[in-house]
């Protein structure tokens, strides 16, 4: 499957978080898209919500804020289930993907007859420049 093409407002909100050199709350991409002709925080979280949909964008629901995908090239980005590690101090996160990890956990879920509908995970700490 390859990624539908990205609307105006879809490829600003998406270029905003890729040269992010950390995540973003939708208000901060919104203050950043401003002299883009946004005005509404609708117009930003319409995007997102087409990013998140198309994977090339990750929520980190703990934050509340929004990352671009550290795995741009894979197919539309069905990479499964993805863990965060994000650090409190500087705020840096790093994305881990891992295919055993999935079927390890997936088969787990299917044990217990749970179908899962959506699947982050996140460690929060201190990265080696922050401990």
């Amino acid at each position: 499957m390859t990624c539908p093409a990205l609307t105006k407002n879809q490829t600003l909100v998406f270029e905003v978080l890729t040269k992010a050199e950390g995540p973003l709350s939708a208000y901060t991409i919104l203050d950043r898209l401003r002299d883009h002709g946004f005005r509404a925080p609708l117009q930003v979280y319409r995007a997102l919500d087409k990013l998140l949909e198309y994977g090339v964008v990750h929520r980190l629901e703990s934050i509340n804020s929004f990352v671009a995908c550290a795995h741009p090239d894979e197919d539309c980005h069905n990479h499964g289930i993805v863990a965060f590690a994000i650090c409190d101090g500087c705020g840096h996160v790093i994305e881990f993907h891992d295919h055993e990890v999935d079927h390890r956990l997936l088969g787990w879920l299917k044990g217990q007859s749970f179908k899962p509908e959506k699947a982050t995970i996140e460690v929060r700490g201190h990265c080696a420049a922050c401990s």
